[in-house]
């Protein structure tokens, strides 16, 4: 496979191929091709906007943001998003990457579903919360012209991926659907697993210990 993709080019350092390699070890299919398309997604946007970013923390930051749902990294108590952020944490620090880009990638990763917030954060985290919104719900789907689109695409097919994802997530944290709590991805619960009640906070403030 080329290098460039829709004459964005994919990192290749060393740390960027490693980084690469843990998630073909790890993932599937159906994530490597979703980080990717999240990248270059993201990268084309940084672009297009002419926003100043590190494509090797870009990159870093889109291959690890899903892979909390992976076996390998999954806890039993923590949010899948912060799964991904403390393996990119451990993966960066054991090479030596300085705290800032480690901070950063951990930010972009832990803060890639919190919408509202994270587009405000520096670029790699804005960029790549666009990449995800665009590859999985096709926000601002105009943006990017047809031809850079399906360039992409054919380089890393969707293969279905709108009917395959949800339940991609639901495996990742249906054993701990408690930590979706606040989040988009009690949406997926509500949706897919059986016998769950989406928690309610007015009921939680209503119901809290305090007598009055």
């Amino acid at each position: 496979m080329s290098n460039f993709i829709a004459d964005i080019k994919i990192p290749d350092s060393k740390l960027a191929v490693e980084a690469a390699e843990l998630l073909r070890e790890h993932g599937d299919d159906l994530l490597w091709n979703h980080s990717n398309r999240v990248f270059l997604f993201a990268a084309m946007k940084g672009n297009l906007n002419q926003i100043k970013y590190d494509p090797e923390l870009l990159y870093i930051s889109s291959l690890f943001h899903d892979i909390g749902l992976t076996p390998k990294f999954r806890s039993d108590d923590k949010r899948f998003e912060v799964d991904g952020a403390n393996a990119a944490r451990d993966f960066l620090k054991s090479r030596g990457v300085p705290e800032e880009n480690i901070r950063l990638v951990w930010d972009a990763v832990a803060l890639h579903t919190t919408i509202g917030i994270v587009e405000y954060k520096e670029a790699e985290a804005a960029l790549m919360n666009f990449g995800v919104g665009y590859d999985v719900v096709g926000k601002n789907f105009d943006l990017i012209s047809t031809e850079a689109r399906e360039q992409i695409v054919k380089a890393f097919p969707r293969d279905s991926f709108k009917h395959k994802i949800l339940h991609a997530f639901l495996e990742g944290f249906k054993h701990k659907p408690e930590t979706t709590y606040g989040t988009i991805n009690a949406d997926i619960c509500e949706m897919l697993l059986p016998g769950y009640k989406r928690p309610n906070f007015c009921q939680s403030v209503l119901h809290s210990r305090w007598d009055e």
